[in-house]
Parts: structure tokens; C-alpha cells; sequence
């Protein structure tokens, strides 16, 4: 039989309109997030990032940009013109093209900045 045949999944593109940033957790926050009484997070500025803090650790916020694009994909149910049976197909809601790194940060220095990169100068006007 051939593979023709089979119409496969369909996919169609269908962004959300949701500004959607994934982050990276360091092992040791997501054990404190997962843990039955999870700790208190806060968000704080510093002179060169945002900082996560939660309990006595702290982590400055980067953005790191991706050579390849990371597509957020959601079940949905299509129709096709021609037919009005619904077919379980996959909706891509959102195209990724950078992520949030966590860098560990001591009280006493706070995570460098990156400087002189490209891809950190093309985020700044992205």
C-alpha cells in the first residue's frame, strides 16, 4: 500500500498572539518548585539583569538566542473544507527564537554580563 494514501497529521499555523519566553530551571530550583511546601520567588532588578530570588539562592536572568526555532505545537480538532467530520490535527501557536538562562549569582558578585557578542547586540533590537 502506498504511503499516499495516508493523509497524515494535519498542522496548521495558528499563533496565539501570547509572547511566550521558555526558561531553563537549574535542578536545585526545580527540586524547591516540585517540593511540598514550595519557597517564596521574587523578581528584583540589579545593575546588569533582572535577578530570581528564592529563599537564600539567587539567579540572574539572560536571554539566550537559538539558531534553530523552537515551535510550540497544540492539539486541536480541524475540519477540512470538503468534509465536516473534525480530525484531530496539531495547531503550531508559537515560533521561539530565544530562551531565559538562569546564571547563579553570590550576594557578594553578581553574574557578569556578556559583552561584545553578536547575538547579545542582536537581542537588544530584536
Amino acid at each position: 500500500m502506498s504511503s499516499q494514501d495516508n493523509p497524515g497529521i494535519p498542522v496548521i499555523h495558528a499563533p496565539d498572539g501570547i509572547g511566550y519566553k521558555l526558561m531553563e530551571l537549574p535542578p536545585e530550583l526545580l527540586e524547591a518548585l516540585e517540593s511540598a511546601n514550595p519557597p517564596e520567588m521574587r523578581l528584583e532588578a540589579s545593575a546588569t539583569s533582572a535577578v530570581l530570588k528564592c529563599g537564600s539562592q539567587s539567579w540572574g536572568l539572560r536571554q539566550k538566542n537559538t539558531s534553530n526555532a523552537l515551535i510550540l505545537l497544540k492539539a486541536s480538532d480541524t475540519t477540512a473544507v470538503a468534509s465536516a467530520i473534525p480530525q484531530t490535527g496539531l495547531q503550531a501557536i508559537s515560533t521561539i527564537h530565544d530562551t531565559i538562562e538562569l546564571v547563579p549569582e553570590s550576594a557578594d558578585k553578581p553574574a557578569s554580563s556578556a559583552k561584545g557578542k553578536w547575538h547579545e547586540r542582536f537581542a537588544k533590537t530584536r
